[in-house]
């Protein structure tokens, strides 16, 4: 279980806040909107109403105590930027700011944020590889070279196992489950045998696993 603070009720940060506590972790939420913050109540830990660019408001949440700090201030970048550096000036361990263009990342690492994340980029890029390739059913980018994916079996191979195809030496990709009717198998043995119903988990170099969304 983890201590998070989240700042900013927005839709991002409501639904970060809800999934986190969901996890079983404690949640503590702050935000200038009283009606933002009642709305959540009965799913975090702690609320506060408040301005967070006040540095004593800040002080008094004891920021260093908390293992995560996101910063979910999107309609606000002057606000966010000195949030930031505020919560590292305070003893953030780890701060993770939310940023809507890349510029903003930039000053958001320069004025102290551990990591940004852009929210809205991150779903149109996972949409993109979702809607737009041909046999992809799912995506997610882990870092910029590691991705996982659920495609459909090509239709060369069906009927063979693992083995036969040489997945990982020919294609540089590991198969990490199989999902079949609402189930996901782990993959423990190169002898399993492909079948069209199936969609594969694959997880690999970015690059590598891309090229997999055009085997036929």
């Amino acid at each position: 279980m983890k201590s998070i603070l989240v700042i900013g009720i927005g839709r991002f940060g409501l639904h970060l806040a809800t999934r986190i506590a969901e996890l079983g972790n404690e949640v503590m939420i702050v935000d200038k909107d009283e009606e933002k913050i009642t709305d959540l109540l009965p799913f975090v830990t702690h609320a506060k109403i408040g301005d967070c660019m006040d540095e004593k408001l800040l002080q008094s949440l004891g920021v260093s105590n908390f293992d995560i700090c996101f910063v979910c201030i999107g309609d606000n970048f002057q606000a966010s930027l000195e949030i930031t550096s505020l919560l590292k000036d305070l003893g953030a361990k780890y701060v993770v700011s939310k940023a809507d263009r890349a510029i903003h990342e930039k000053f958001l690492l320069r004025n102290g944020a551990d990591e940004v994340i852009h929210p809205e980029r991150d779903v149109a890029l996972r949409a993109a590889r979702k809607y737009g390739a041909r046999n992809v059913f799912d995506y997610f980018e882990l870092t910029d070279d590691f991705s996982i994916l659920e495609i459909g079996v090509p239709d060369s191979w069906v009927g063979k196992n693992i083995k036969r195809v040489n997945v990982r030496s020919r294609y540089n990709v590991n198969i990490i489950a199989i999902k079949l009717d609402g189930r996901t198998i782990p993959v423990t043995s190169a002898e399993h045998v492909f079948e069209q119903s199936e969609h594969l988990i694959i997880g690999g170099n970015t690059k590598d696993c891309s090229k997999m969304m055009h085997i036929k």
